[in-house]
């Protein structure tokens, strides 16, 4: 029989309850947004200061996710960058040749004097008592197999020893670039505030970003611009000419105030030992970044600290000394603190630059654009012009149709399009224009599987003029062919999302959801209407 379960008709009701709680906040969605932002503030102050007296002006008891809007529907900013992954290369070749000459030059009684010689080659290494070269090789080969360092291939060639990544090294060397750059860029964004950037890997070495919220892409390259790497070094001498021939043991970097730096190129303390960085001042009342370093780190400083003290040590950020104290005591425990003229602001963006982690490599931008707001505002309503237009044209032909029954399932189709919402809301998915057609779409499948039914009533009613009999017959008979023509489109979706990127994975799940719920509404809630209209109005024929 037609008649649904009591249990069923609760369910039915319970699922469109559900969605118009979590969709209703849409239609606030200024409002909502805004006391989003006061939310975030709070925690923020009750952390810093145990501020809670702010409040909102949206109810707690009400929901407060949001379909979040694509570049193209709020503005923002687009950035395609390019990870420079050979710099990674040419630091671990940097760091093993460190050790190495270490390792050699406790055996200079053998080997003699040791250098690196600058050739094509990642390192070369030459060493003063050439007929001790196989010797040479094998304590390399001693220490980085001491190291772990199985990534590194060794050969003697032209009166030295070169060295070099392994191509499965270098692969995976890449892979984990890339997974950190992304990681790390995502922290930034997200530390500044931004509302659901779109942060994605794009072939083998770039990294798509959209930022919606942002009006330029100097905002956004003032995050991502800096590796943010911060590095400790032993200074072996202040100089200003900019000129000094350096060895490759050494480095000569500028500083904040205009002079120059030698320093030792082996660090101390690399940014990756930091745990926590935060906005302090220093014992003249200047803006400052006070850091703590993890144990190893911690230990690496004071034994650096316990040896030199009288002495500088540099503290350099991307190539450039910010300050180079000097060390008056022991300093256990690993806190510091960066000073360097800063004003509060660039402070503040230090400290988020340090605490989210150093870039593994430089990125340089390959491609820009700016969306402003007017334009995201202008898709935004040509976007809900084209679904309004759509609804009402598939509302209009469905009663002109299917009269009464053609209202059951515009009620149907208007829910549908509740629970599409709250879908997207739930999961907090990110709207974009693609999306929007991905809706407009799903209003046409919706009224095609009313349609399907009552094509389907119609015939049983031709066959059998019994009401409950046809409408009974017509459901049961229409389902399967609802769910093929559905469960296809829904297999295709689903290649879509898994293979697509950026706006087609976002019309991909637009879609997977408007399939769900136009099957759910158009066999269970337009038979729940049509149940409880035979029960109130009793007809005796179709009526159409």
């Amino acid at each position: 029989m037609v008649n649904l379960p009591r249990w069923q008709r609760f369910l039915i009701v319970i699922i469109m309850a559900f969605g118009v709680f979590f969709a209703f906040p849409n239609s606030q969605y200024s409002k909502v947004e805004k006391a989003n932002d006061a939310i975030a503030r709070i925690e923020i102050d009750k952390a810093e200061a145990g501020d809670e007296t702010l409040s909102t002006t949206w109810p707690s008891w009400l929901s407060n996710r949001l379909v979040n809007l694509g570049l193209d529907l709020r503005g923002g900013v687009h950035v395609l960058v390019q990870v420079e992954k050979d710099q990674v290369y040419n630091e671990r070749y940097d760091e093993f040749w460190g050790t190495i000459r270490d390792a050699l030059r406790d055996n200079r009684d053998r080997f003699g004097s040791v250098r690196r010689e600058a050739t094509d080659a990642a390192i070369r290494v030459k060493i003063a008592n050439a007929s001790e070269l196989q010797g040479a090789l094998e304590k390399i080969q001693e220490t980085a197999s001491d190291l772990g360092a199985t990534e590194y291939s060794f050969a003697i060639n032209d009166g030295g020893i070169d060295i070099h990544l392994t191509d499965a090294a270098k692969s995976q060397i890449d892979e984990l670039t890339m997974a950190r750059s992304l990681e790390i860029v995502r922290r930034r964004i997200d530390a500044a505030g931004t509302k659901e950037p779109t942060i994605q890997r794009v072939g083998e070495d770039r990294v798509s970003i959209d930022v919606p919220g942002f009006g330029s892409v100097e905002e956004v390259m003032e995050l991502l611009g800096k590796t943010a790497k911060l590095t400790l070094h032993e200074v072996l001498e202040l100089t200003n000419d900019q000129t000094m021939r350096v060895g490759f043991d050494e480095l000569l970097l500028p500083s904040v105030d205009g002079s120059y730096y030698r320093l030792d190129k082996a660090a101390v303390v690399s940014g990756d030992s930091i745990v926590d960085a935060s906005l302090g001042y220093d014992q003249n009342g200047l803006p400052a970044v006070n850091f703590r370093l993890n144990t190893e780190g911690a230990k690496k400083f004071g034994d650096f600290t316990s040896t030199h003290i009288n002495e500088p040590f540099a503290i350099v950020l991307d190539e450039e000394v910010l300050s180079a104290p000097n060390i008056q005591s022991y300093i256990p425990g690993g806190q510091a603190i960066i000073s360097g003229n800063f004003s509060v602001e660039e402070a503040t963006n230090l400290a988020v630059l340090l605490r989210s982690g150093a870039l593994p490599a430089p990125l340089t931008v390959l491609e820009q654009s700016v969306v402003g707001p007017d334009l995201g505002q202008d898709s935004v309503d040509a976007g809900r012009m084209a679904a309004m237009i759509a609804l009402a044209l598939v509302a209009l032909y469905m009663l002109w149709v299917y009269r009464a029954f053609g209202v059951f399932a515009n009620i149907s189709l208007f829910f549908n399009m509740i629970l599409i919402v709250a879908g997207l809301s739930i999961i907090g998915s990110t709207l974009t224009l693609p999306g929007i057609a991905g809706i407009v779409l799903t209003i046409g499948m919706a009224v095609d599987a009313n349609v399907l039914i009552f094509e389907r009533i119609r015939e049983e009613y031709a066959a059998k003029p019994v009401l409950i009999r046809a409408i009974d017959q017509g459901f049961a008979r229409a389902l399967s062919s609802i769910l093929d023509g559905n469960v296809t489109t829904l297999i295709a979706a689903a290649v879509l999302y898994f293979f697509g990127a950026g706006p087609v994975r976002g019309f991909a799940i637009t879609l997977m959801i408007g399939i769900v719920t136009s099957v759910f509404t158009a066999v269970y809630g337009t038979r729940l209407l049509m149940v409880l209209y035979l029960d109130w109005r009793k007809p005796k024929d179709l009526g159409y």
